[in-house]
């Protein structure tokens, strides 16, 4: 399985801290908010590669941490897509499929959002994927409704098999909310290089799950602890000054 790991955003609710450097590598303590996922991530047996997809403008940044970090077990390589500015950047799905076809990707994919720290360990979404045998999602319980607006929006059945969702619905139908983590199959990898062209929309990684929750078989893992999103620069703060001595 290889984890790809989608950093090419340009972080412009972060101001000057990520004007001319990647989100992932700020640092949360003595670490990075990448350094920490991979940290877990390279635990999994099941784990053989990291993809890190990021832009131009950021590639020889990410080459240099990689050359200067060292220290997981399994391979990392980092994908330039070719893109230097926001206005000319592929967006998530097409960096996904970027990826796929310049790696020439056939094997079952772990694919994650860098830019959140958890407390839970991705081992556990590994395992539910496998009990189920099926492409699968990641939902948590969202109780506010303005927070639900703002993100896609799972119903399921009683065997957490998704039967619907929605990119932020005004009535939302459940309160199972879907965060940026998802695991798609070898089986359904022709499903996701035929998405875009089959109208699944490019920007966000939450498009691609609406697209492949219409036209396969998912189930979704309710996360076993919390996340913490780091999306601006007061939840950037917020998170160094809670977990930066950890």
């Amino acid at each position: 399985m290889k984890n790809i790991v989608i950093a090419a955003g340009y972080a412009t609710r972060l101001g000057e801290l990520t004007k001319n450097f990647p989100k992932p590598l700020l640092k949360i303590g003595k670490n990075t908010i990448l350094g920490r996922m991979l940290d877990d991530i390279d635990k999994i047996d099941d784990i053989d590669e990291h993809i890190i997809i990021t832009n131009h403008k950021f590639a020889d940044i990410f080459e240099k941490w990689k050359t200067e970090e060292g220290r997981w077990k399994k391979p990392i390589t980092i994908v330039d897509d070719g893109t230097e500015t926001n206005d000319t950047r592929l967006g998530a799905v097409c960096d996904l499929l970027f990826a796929m076809d310049k790696l020439h990707i056939g094997s079952d994919l772990l694919v994650v959002a860098a830019d959140n720290l958890l407390f839970f360990s991705f081992q556990e979404f590994v395992d539910f994927a496998k009990e189920k045998g099926t492409s699968c999602i990641m939902c948590h319980e969202q109780p506010s409704i303005e927070k639900l607006q703002r993100t896609g929006v799972i119903v399921v059945d009683e065997a957490m098999r998704v039967l619907n969702m929605e990119e932020k619905p005004q009535q939302p139908k459940s309160h199972w909310a879907v965060p940026p983590f998802y695991i798609y199959l070898k089986q359904d990898l022709d499903l996701i290089r035929h998405s875009v062209e089959n109208g699944c929309g490019k920007d966000a990684p939450g498009n691609l799950a609406h697209y492949m929750v219409e036209h396969t078989t998912m189930h979704a893992w309710p996360m076993s602890a919390g996340r913490f999103d780091i999306g601006s620069l007061d939840t950037y703060y917020e998170a160094v000054e809670k977990y930066g001595k950890e």
